[in-house]
């Protein structure tokens, strides 16, 4: 799990997320940006950000999963958001996925991303403990 903490100095974050988190000894995976798509590729919650922001972690949690890790191996998370007027929506499907202490966090907003039908794409770095990373099979 990464340590991290908020930092004295600064204002304390409002949200899910930490100031800051030290990296754990372990194996670094940076993981790509990943929207709202499912298994086959198709769009899920076209128009709702919360229903996008849940698929998009899901994902995420899918590829710690096939490499050995957990969601709490986040050390880092950066958000790319076409409409940051649902940034409450976001935090409240967050607190769904992540627990105290909450990975560093990046929120960006952006006028679209690749695919219109796409509010949200999450991107993350975690570092998963050298006895539970491993290298899945490729998929097929």
């Amino acid at each position: 799990m990464a340590d991290a903490f908020n930092a004295p100095g600064v204002v304390r974050p409002f949200g899910i997320f930490s100031s800051a988190a030290w990296a754990p000894e372990g194996r670094t995976l940076y993981i790509s940006g990943h929207v709202s798509q499912d298994l086959e590729g198709k769009t899920v919650g076209k128009g709702d950000m919360s229903v996008q922001t849940r698929q998009c972690l899901k994902n995420i949690h899918n590829v710690l999963e096939a490499a050995g890790g957990h969601l709490s191996d986040i050390a880092k998370v950066t958000l790319f958001v076409t409409d940051l007027a649902k940034i409450k929506e976001i935090h409240e499907v967050r607190a769904e996925f992540f627990t105290r202490p909450y990975p560093a966090s990046t929120l960006v907003g952006v006028a679209r991303l690749i695919d219109p039908d796409w509010l949200i794409e999450i991107e993350a770095v975690a570092v998963i403990p050298a006895d539970r990373a491993r290298r899945p099979a490729p998929s097929t």
